[in-house]
C-alpha cells in the first residue's frame, strides 16, 4: 500500500494509490462512509497503527474491486484523481525527528577520498523546515549555488514508538519506507579534511551539516510505501539521475551498517515516534566525487528512484 498527502484546495490531505489513481481520503468520506474514520493526516494515520493501515488497505481494496458506479461518483467529487495529474506534497509534510545517516555506503566513502569507513553509525539531522514534496523546486541560497549536490536515500519511516530494541526486531516499528534526497552544499566539505587541532575539524564538520539544512534541501517522496510492500530493505535498488542521466545506481547490500543496526544503535539515545524518519545514507555518484566535478545548476531535473516506492523528481530554479 502506497500513502501520500495530497495538496486539494490549499489543504493537505491523505491519500491512498488505487491502482493508476490516487483516492483522497478526505474528499472520499461522503461515498465511502468507512473513510469519515480515517486520521485526516499521514501522520495521524501513523500515530494511529495498525488498525489505521488496516482500515485504509480494505478502503482502497473495495474501491479496486468496484464494478458499479463507486468510482465514478468519486471521480465527480475529486476524491479519486489519476496519479500522474494529482499535485503531491511530502507524504510527511510535518515528520518529527529527521535522522540522516551518513558515511554509510562502501563505495560512496571510497569516492570522497580520505574518508575512512566509521567503526560505529554516523549521522545528522535535516531540517523538517527544509521539507518538500515530489514536483518542487529545489532552490539554491544565491550564495552558495555553485556546489549543490544531490544524494538519494532511501528511507524508513517509523509507525511505533522506537526506544532501546535489538536489530533482530527493529523493522517491527518500521510503518513503510520513503526517500529523501539529502540535497548539500558541498562548499564547506573539503575544509573538513583541512583543519587543524581539536575544534577546528569539528566545527568544520558542523558548518558541513549547515550545507545540508537551508529551505528546500529536503525533497521527500513521493508515497510511503508500507512496509509489507518492501519485505527486505537490504535489497533495494535506488537510482538518482540528472536531467536523465544516471549518476547513482546502488543496492542497500552495500550499506555499512543495514537498517537494523541503525535503529538497534540509535534507538539507544533517542525515542523514535510515528512519524520520525531514518535515512539510509547516500550511494556513490554523488557530484562532489566526480571527475570532474558535476553540480545542479537551474534548469536542471534531479530523480530519485525506488521501484517499489516510485520516482521523487525534482526541478532547480534560482532563488528569487
Amino acid at each position: 500500500m502506497h500513502l501520500m498527502t495530497l495538496s486539494t484546495a490549499g489543504r493537505a490531505t491523505p491519500g491512498v494509490l488505487a491502482g493508476e489513481e490516487i483516492l483522497d481520503l478526505v474528499a472520499a468520506c461522503p461515498s465511502l462512509p468507512a473513510a469519515m474514520q480515517v486520521p485526516q493526516s499521514v501522520r495521524g494515520i501513523l500515530e494511529a497503527g495498525d488498525a489505521a493501515l488496516a482500515l485504509i488497505g480494505s478502503i482502497r481494496d473495495e474501491v479496486l474491486a468496484d464494478r458499479g458506479s463507486l468510482r465514478e461518483r468519486l471521480r465527480s467529487r475529486a476524491a479519486l484523481v489519476a496519479a500522474a495529474q494529482a499535485k503531491l506534497l511530502a507524504p510527511l509534510p510535518d515528520p518529527g525527528l529527521i535522522l540522516a545517516a551518513g558515511l554509510n555506503y562502501h563505495a560512496h566513502l571510497k569516492e570522497m577520498k580520505g574518508t575512512p569507513i566509521p567503526d560505529r553509525p554516523a549521522s545528522l539531522y535535516k531540517s523538517s523546515a527544509a521539507v518538500i514534496g515530489p514536483g518542487a523546486a529545489i532552490v539554491p541560497p544565491r550564495e552558495w549555488a555553485d556546489m549543490v549536490d544531490w544524494e538519494g536515500e532511501f528511507s524508513a519511516v517509523f509507525g511505533r514508538h522506537c526506544h532501546r530494541v535489538k536489530a533482530s526486531e527493529a523493522l517491527d516499528y518500521i510503518a513503510g519506507y520513503t526517500i529523501i534526497n539529502d540535497v548539500s552544499a558541498r562548499n564547506w566539505v573539503r575544509d573538513v579534511f583541512s583543519a587543524e587541532g581539536t575544534f577546528g575539524p569539528i566545527l568544520a564538520w558542523e558548518h558541513n551539516i549547515l550545507g545540508k539544512q537551508f529551505p528546500t534541501f529536503c525533497p521527500m517522496g513521493p508515497a510511503i510505501a508500507t512496509r509489507d510492500e518492501i519485505p527486505d530493505p537490504g535489497k533495494v535498488h535506488i537510482t538518482t539521475t540528472l536531467n536523465g542521466q544516471v549518476m547513482q545506481s546502488a543496492r542497500t547490500d552495500d550499506l555499512i551498517f543495514d537498517l537494523p543496526t541503525l535503529i538497534e544503535y540509535y534507538s539507544q539515545f533517542y525515542r523514535f515516534r510515528p512519524g520520525d524518519v531514518i535515512t539510509t545514507g547516500s550511494p556513490s555518484g554523488v557530484g562532489f566525487g566526480r571527475k570532474p566535478q558535476v553540480f545542479m545548476k537551474p534548469g536542471d531535473v534531479v530523480a530519485v528512484t525506488v521501484k517499489e516506492i516510485g520516482t521523487l523528481s525534482n526541478p532547480i530554479t534560482e532563488e528569487e
